[in-house]
């Protein structure tokens, strides 16, 4: 049975996960990737999100894929007991996923029933396509050659995060404006998608301005 939360800012919703999982994380170890992290700016929310994750007893186990091999990340990946991926570029993230293989092990896992934490991009990879994330990261200075834009297709709804939240109000209107078409589930940073085999609820508090 999958079990998959998906979020914009973890660090503003990991009371929600400590109330939906059915077991205790005390003691439990994530595989903790930050990759699509790691050529942005701004990274204070992977620290945060260790952080929370920490607090919730939960050993991390970082495993920044660039730098790790197949068989080491499939070892990791088997060994933990839930993976957590991060935000940052989408589609450097999708890339490197694929690159070294991680795209096929988390699917995997996560058909498994193994734990599946994503924040912000690694929300959005779970979707059956990630183009519509152009409206919010660049898909071209990290990733000159990409033109794949399939997702995992682990989820048949589209996550627009950071919904109506600074500074990310006007790209996600656009998203939602243009790609209304689809199943977009829009969620601000307060809110939390929870995935229990079939499931699917939208948990924590709206934005204001909606």
């Amino acid at each position: 049975m999958k079990k998959i939360f998906l979020c914009s800012s973890f660090a503003d919703v990991a009371s929600i996960l400590s109330e939906t999982v059915s077991s205790s994380l005390k003691g439990k170890t994530v595989a903790f990737i930050p990759t699509a992290s790691i050529h942005e700016e701004y990274t204070q929310y992977v620290e945060d999100g260790k952080s929370e994750l920490r607090t919730l007893g939960l050993t991390i186990k970082e495993v920044e894929i660039t730098q790790f091999d197949k068989n080491q990340i499939t070892r990791i990946l088997n060994d933990c007991d839930c993976i957590y991926v991060s935000g940052g570029n989408t589609f450097f993230l999708m890339q490197e996923l694929r690159k070294t293989g991680t795209d096929k092990l988390i699917k995997e896992q996560v058909e498994m029933g193994k734990l599946y934490i994503g924040e912000s991009a690694g929300t959005i990879i779970l979707a059956p396509n990630i183009e519509y994330a152009k409206k919010m990261d660049d898909y071209l200075t990290l990733t000159p050659n990409f033109n794949d834009f399939a997702g995992l297709g682990i989820i048949d709804f589209y996550p627009v995060v950071h919904f109506n939240c600074f500074p990310f109000e006007e790209a996600t209107r656009n998203i939602i404006n243009e790609y209304g078409h689809l199943p977009l589930k829009p969620i601000t940073n307060q809110q939390a998608i929870v995935i229990t085999g079939d499931a699917v609820l939208i948990l924590g508090k709206t934005s204001k301005t909606e």
